[in-house]
């Protein structure tokens, strides 16, 4: 049986944060290491916990998604992180400076949930 791949899920709604999570516990082959609400709590948390993927919204309570992002690829960690962005806000500029800075995916909560799901399968 395959070790559980470690994740870190950054999101401050609550309610979207529930339904990730449990989505993450039904799919197998995660562990998860908890959540961040802010920028800083994240970048704390990545440094802490060496998660394998982290799934990030762009907007936070406080900092984004996308300061937590280019954190991620300015530092050398090891594993070097599988980064998703995961928000409602997936407009063509965000989509664009998110793969520019290294993102490697981005999804539109709204229309591309089952798309992350799958990407997700994939990698478990």
């Amino acid at each position: 049986m395959a070790t559980p791949m470690r994740i870190l899920v950054v999101e401050d709604s609550a309610l979207i944060r529930r339904r990730l999570l449990d989505t993450l516990a039904q799919l197998g082959g995660f562990d998860v290491l908890g959540y961040a609400e802010s920028a800083e709590e994240a970048v704390e948390a990545i440094t802490r916990l060496h998660p394998e993927i982290v799934i990030t919204d762009i907007r936070l309570k406080a900092g984004n998604g996308i300061d937590v992002v280019r954190h991620m690829r300015a530092h050398p960690y090891d594993p070097k992180p599988i980064i998703y962005v995961l928000t409602n806000y997936a407009y063509p500029e965000y989509r664009h400076e998110c793969s520019l800075i290294g993102a490697d995916d981005f999804f539109d909560k709204s229309t591309e949930y089952e798309r992350l799901l799958d990407t997700l399968r994939a990698v478990a």
